[in-house]
């Protein structure tokens, strides 16, 4: 049996280019979804699946997304002084869902190099590969499926998603077979694939469950264009000795990967919200009745 997934790697080392001027001086995974960070939801996501241990793959400027899980004594006996007794819990429970590392990622080099700068940490244990600038609002429902299945199937499970053909050659891309329900087997992958050529319209998120087998792949890549190292291209070289999966998933899934996506998600979030919902929907619907009256 495999053995039990207990941590995540979230790479977290990009600069941002797309957010600026705003994340000229933060992390772009810091950057409020509603009322908490981008990358909260990520770290929640994982605590609520079982996952009890995080490696953040950061780099330099990084330092705000370790300290919002750390401790913060000043805030806290602020909070407990002026009896503000629901936010202190939340500060101090945020710092107690999971046991937060770091190691940082000196150059960008892509996905695949990110992922091997967790070799030390993961050892040879499984572990889940959560990309921040995918939101999964799904009560980690998910992830469980992708623990499941390694957990009953062995081998390494990729998130898989269908898209319009005509954007598959922005993701990765399987040919699949079938396996059971939502579960398939990935026998080929071809990162950023023209439609013509690709494979199928199903494309790989920002969720993997991997074996350690994975690290050995990754150090047989060749680079590709800009030096980077490709997930996938790795994911293609471990499907020649061990299983590679894929849950097909079609809910849950926010993209905040550039300021349109991630007010997108704001927006659609906010509406599920019973304590904005009502108030924003009202706002939205009058906002586009003015326009359209111009």
């Amino acid at each position: 049996m495999p053995a039990r997934v207990r941590t995540a790697v979230i790479p977290a080392a990009g600069l941002g280019t797309r957010f600026l001027p705003a994340t000229k001086a933060q992390p772009k995974e810091m950057l409020a979804v509603l009322d908490k960070p981008a990358i909260q939801y990520v770290v929640e996501e994982a605590a609520a699946a079982g996952i009890d241990d995080v490696l953040l793959v950061t780099s330099r400027g990084k330092h705000a997304i370790e300290d919002h899980f750390d401790r913060m004594p000043e805030l806290e006996a602020v909070l407990e002084r002026k009896g503000k007794t629901e936010a202190l819990d939340q500060v101090v429970a945020l710092a107690e869902l999971v046991k937060v590392h770091s190691v940082r990622q000196a150059e960008a080099r892509g996905l695949g190099h990110a992922v091997s700068m967790a070799a030390d940490h993961v050892g040879d244990a499984p572990f889940a590969v959560l990309l921040p600038d995918d939101l999964m609002v799904d009560d980690s429902t998910l992830l469980r499926h992708m623990l499941a299945a390694h957990a009953e199937h062995g081998g390494s499970v990729v998130a898989l998603a269908e898209v319009p053909r005509q954007n598959i050659s922005a993701y990765g891309c399987p040919r699949v077979e079938e396996v059971d329900g939502s579960l398939v087997r990935i026998t080929e992958i071809v990162e950023k694939p023209a439609p013509d050529d690709a494979p199928s319209s199903l494309a790989v998120t920002g969720r993997y469950v991997l074996t350690p087998g994975v690290f050995e792949a990754l150090a047989r890549v060749e680079p590709g264009q800009g030096g980077e190292i490709q997930l996938t291209d790795a994911l293609e070289l471990l499907s020649e000795t061990e299983p590679v999966f894929g849950w097909v998933f079609s809910e849950g899934r926010y993209d905040v990967g550039t300021p349109l996506d991630h007010l997108r998600a704001s927006i659609a979030l906010a509406l599920d919200r019973p304590d904005l919902g009502p108030e924003l929907g009202a706002f939205l619907a009058d906002l586009v009745r003015r326009r359209d009256l111009r």
